[in-house]
């Protein structure tokens, strides 16, 4: 039953905890850790480089995992299972950071890349469940909550988390190793973390049952497969999908790759570990109602243009960023990715729901998913080779505009309406293939 109290908070308890990973570790401890106690005190550039190489390893194999297990799921009815599946997973080895010890960059690349692909696996998946949890009228306020409780959930963990690097001895830690163990000892708080408010959607989100009743691991994966080689064809007949996803593999390269990266990017113009917690956190917390805010002011302007105006605003971002001097631009920015990034993520994937079959939503958030993780292995990369090549970090920053403007332009060539009729086409055609009708 979709629109229950229970079933909408579970599910958005999901972000809640797996959003840790985001704010701890991708976008705060790891790149500061990486740069000052795995690398083995590379310069800057380097560190730039490899922390880009990671993410953009990560993205590529579940990129390549994403629409394979997405139809499997929709087959199968192993969204739940896979779910959980790839959440263990990337707790288990985010917990593995623990064990890593200085001058193991190589290693701790190892522990993060499984750790990342478990976080965006299992978002894959919990992405999916959302058409089975809200109806259409919900959608787009439900998909906003879940942001919403990440920020508030990973940013209150990140701030206890940094409370214990900063001050080190009131919470019985070492004070004489420069927050080292803090750190170490957050990554495992962080995997507890992640797993504990998984237990929620197990128990209180219902799997989508398939008419024709599920089908063994071995027969989805066959079937899946031909599925999938099908939706590749047919995709043509979905143009409006196409258009977007295109629009999105854009725009959301840039926003991820500025959540990657930013902290490095600090680093890199000398601002200190402190100063780029700080700003990590008024990040977390201004966009904790921000989030819940957009989805009010996409239904006041309308979706579409609710996801251009957080596209431009990323675009202004960047160009910004090539300018920062001084740490109160940090904060700035801080503030102005804040009132953007929840509303951009949660109104695309909100948005993206009305474009697909929804008998096939685990298949074609497959391909959302795949597409933004190939985004993502392009962000990090043009921003880390772009900074090898000149030599400074600015040129990297700056070199995220161009997608910004590629996907807003892009995505006014998206017509939500011409949409829903090839989505109706699509599955009328579907059900005749289903029923071995020509």
């Amino acid at each position: 039953m979709k629109d229950t109290r229970k079933g909408i908070i579970s599910w958005a308890l999901y972000d809640w905890g797996n959003s840790a990973f985001a704010t701890t570790v991708m976008a705060g401890f790891f790149p500061i850790f990486f740069s000052a106690y795995w690398s083995g005190g590379a310069d800057s550039v380097t560190t730039t480089f490899y922390l880009g190489l990671a993410n953009s390893i990560a993205s590529l194999v579940i990129a390549l995992l994403a629409p394979v297990l997405g139809a499997i799921a929709d087959h199968g009815s192993y969204r739940k299972r896979l779910l959980v599946f790839f959440a263990f997973l990337g707790a288990v080895m985010t917990a593995g950071l623990w064990f890593v010890r200085s001058g193991q960059w190589v290693l701790a690349i190892c522990f993060y890349i499984a750790a990342t692909i478990g976080f965006s696996g299992g978002n894959t998946f919990y992405d999916s469940l959302l058409p089975s949890v809200a109806s259409e009228k919900k959608i787009d306020y439900v998909s906003g909550l879940g942001y919403s409780l990440g920020y508030i959930g990973g940013g209150l963990l990140f701030l206890l988390n940094v409370l214990m690097y900063l001050m080190p001895e009131t919470f019985g830690l070492p004070g004489d190793d420069g927050g080292a163990t803090a750190i170490r000892v957050s990554f495992f708080m962080v995997a507890i973390w992640w797993a504990v408010f998984t237990i929620p959607l197990m128990l209180f989100v219902k799997e989508p049952e398939r008419k024709e009743g599920g089908l063994g691991m071995g027969e989805s994966i066959r079937t899946g497969l031909k599925e999938l080689a099908v939706t590749f064809r047919e995709i043509k007949t979905l143009k409006t999908v196409g258009i977007f996803l295109l629009a999105y593999w854009c725009y959301i390269d840039g926003v991820d790759t500025i959540i990657r990266m930013a902290v490095d990017y600090g680093t890199a113009l000398g601002f200190p570990a402190s100063s780029l917690i700080v700003a990590l956190l008024i990040t977390q917390f201004v966009a904790f109602p921000a989030a819940l805010a957009y989805s009010w002011f996409g239904k006041l302007i309308g979706i579409r243009r609710a996801l251009l105006v957080a596209i431009g605003a990323y675009g202004v971002i960047s160009v910004m960023g090539f300018f920062m001097m001084k740490e109160i631009h940090f904060y700035i920015l801080a503030c102005l990715i804040g009132l953007f990034q929840g509303g951009i993520q949660a109104l695309s994937r909100s948005y993206y729901t009305r474009l697909i079959p929804s008998s096939r939503s685990a298949q074609f958030f497959g391909f959302f998913n795949m597409l933004g993780k190939f985004a993502a292995i392009v962000g990090p990369l043009l921003m880390s080779l772009t900074t090898v090549i000149t030599g400074d970090n600015r040129y990297g920053i700056l070199s995220l505009v161009i997608l910004f403007v590629i996907g807003g332009v892009m995505l006014t060539k998206v017509d939500e309406e011409e949409g829903r009729k090839s989505v109706a086409i699509f599955e009328s055609r579907h059900e005749r293939h289903m029923k071995g009708e020509k």
